[in-house]
């Protein structure tokens, strides 16, 4: 009897759809099911080792919107910009190191997800980073991408979101590369 006094009132039907959505809404929040876009490049990220300037400058991220990071190194790091690891954490030189890696962190950050398979072989595409430097992307006969000129060591890294590429490089303007260059330079 009650069965049919739902069904013929409306309000009584509408109530019990909604409490019935409410509950589906609620069972799927509790078992937190992942994000599918970001499954591709989650599942390297308990393997990505990038170094104590990497992690500086992936620190520097929000962690909610989504970037791609060209990140140099760590003997990019120490053969452009002679940053070691060993000796620029200490003191004054903090300062400078944090200066030089958000520098850096503005020519090589895209505000925007771009995967390896996303760039077509002999295609090349232009992305404008966080700080305007224009950035060239291509990828070569081997399948590693080239930015600007600069060769990747790895791709399609998964961390915080975003997309990291290790690159053998550092990407820097003319003028910041002037900058960071030293007297005694060989190359």
């Amino acid at each position: 009897m009650s069965r049919t006094r739902v069904s013929r009132n409306p309000i009584a039907f509408v109530s019990v759809v909604v409490l019935v959505c409410c509950f589906v809404i609620l069972a799927l929040t509790m078992l937190r099911l992942p994000d599918p876009n970001m499954r591709a490049t989650t599942h390297h990220s308990h393997k990505l080792k990038i170094g104590k300037f990497g992690e500086m400058m992936m620190e520097m991220l929000p962690d909610y919107l989504a970037f791609t990071v060209f990140l140099p190194s760590e003997k990019a790091f120490k053969r452009d910009l002679r940053l070691d690891p060993s000796d620029s954490f200490v003191g004054e030189k903090m300062n400078d190191t944090y200066a030089v890696v958000s520098r850096v962190l503005g020519f090589s950050a895209v505000p925007r997800s771009i995967s390896s398979d996303s760039v077509a072989f002999g295609k090349e595409m232009s992305y404008d980073s966080i700080s305007g430097f224009v950035l060239h992307v291509s990828k070569d006969e081997d399948g590693r991408l080239v930015v600007n000129g600069v060769r990747s060591e790895r791709v399609d890294l998964g961390r915080k979101g975003s997309v990291v590429h290790v690159m053998d490089g550092v990407l820097m303007d003319a003028e910041f590369r002037q900058s960071v260059q030293y007297d005694g330079e060989e190359d």
